[in-house]
């Protein structure tokens, strides 16, 4: 059975070679990924003849007999190859991965707002926006563009506000699921960091998925992360999620430049009182137990949730405004804090 699997992943591997010597096409996309994860969910006995069943029990009489031992040791050589070898993208030089323990706090506002605001603070600064959230992607609407990339062997980013971005929302209808299993995902943000040009970039933004699962596994052992900053809303729930995010990024390695407090107090259009809705300085009293810097507070104000639903983020809508401060602050502060954990 175990020889069965490895000689399948092995196929898998090889399939996956040639994969990525064919050109890439939107309408064969999904075709191509579920051709060559489902070689994976298909696991040969070496026998035809024989049903699943006895596969099943023979390899359980394999676990409880002294074969085991030899089944450990194959396991003890795939662990001492170590974690996947790291590939910098073409053209890239760093890459922030924005996160969250869970979804609804603001993350992917913040991730694009981020970005606008790294190119208002340094406009010879080049800046672009990957959307890693494959299963509900936001960076479309956020940054109002539509179509698909064009293909010239790699495919080109849209770009819209002088950001170049990539999205699986640029590949599929607006309202069309996308049920891929895990494996189908990781190979779509493969072709999603590498199948793109780039062109020559200082930073890109990737907006990840909520918690910690297999997207951030994968891009934080396959690709060099400069470092990540955790968005959090001030409230116990959320803060219990973002410090499982930050502990996670640290196992892997991955600096964790800060985190944002989203959403830390509401002020009244009419009457200017101030209201800590979510609670007040959760995340900065978080940051303070992790050692690392709160990199700013944004607050729960009408004018991000209009402009961002509108496609027209406030920070190049509404440059002067206090919201459109605070993510350059932000912004700032992640640029700093890049600086001091390269030296």
């Amino acid at each position: 059975f175990c020889a069965s699997l490895m000689r399948s992943t092995a196929a898998s591997r090889g399939a996956s070679k040639q994969l990525n010597m064919a050109p890439l096409t939107y309408s064969r996309m999904s075709h191509l990924l579920r051709s060559s994860i489902n070689r994976l969910s298909v696991i040969r006995t070496g026998d035809e003849s024989k049903p699943g069943p006895a596969c099943c029990v023979q390899f359980a009489r394999c676990q409880r007999s002294g074969d085991s031992q030899a089944l450990q040791e194959r396991q003890r050589q795939q662990m001492a190859k170590g974690l996947p070898r790291q590939k910098p993208i073409a053209g890239v030089k760093q890459v922030v991965v924005v996160a969250s323990g869970k979804g609804g706090v603001g993350k992917s506002t913040t991730a694009v707002n981020l970005a606008l605001g790294l190119l208002a603070n340094d406009p010879l600064k080049s800046v672009g926006l990957l959307d890693a959230d494959v299963y509900g992607p936001s960076i479309p609407k956020l940054m109002n563009l539509k179509g698909n990339p064009e293909l010239n062997n790699l495919m080109i980013p849209l770009v819209n506000y002088g950001v170049p971005c990539m999205s699986m929302g640029f590949l599929v209808d607006d309202v069309a699921p996308i049920v891929w299993r895990g494996l189908m995902v990781m190979s779509a943000i493969e072709r999603l960091l590498r199948h793109v040009d780039w062109g020559s970039l200082d930073y890109l933004v990737v907006d990840m998925p909520p918690g910690t699962g297999d997207v951030q596994l994968s891009i934080s052992q396959n690709v060099p992360v400069a470092g990540a900053v955790i968005v959090s809303t001030p409230q116990d729930i959320a803060l219990l999620d973002a410090r499982r995010g930050a502990e996670m990024f640290r196992k892997v390695h991955v600096p964790v430049l800060g985190l944002v407090q989203n959403m830390s107090v509401f002020q009244c259009p009419k009457c200017d009182h101030r209201t800590h809705i979510f609670g007040s300085d959760g995340a900065r009293r978080l940051a303070d137990t992790l050692g690392v810097q709160l990199l700013g507070d944004v607050p729960l104000h009408l004018n991000i949730r209009e402009t961002s639903d509108e496609g027209k983020p406030v920070v190049v809508s509404s440059p002067d405004s206090p919201e459109a401060e605070a993510y350059r602050k932000v912004a700032a502060a992640v640029v700093q804090r890049l600086e001091e954990v390269s030296t």
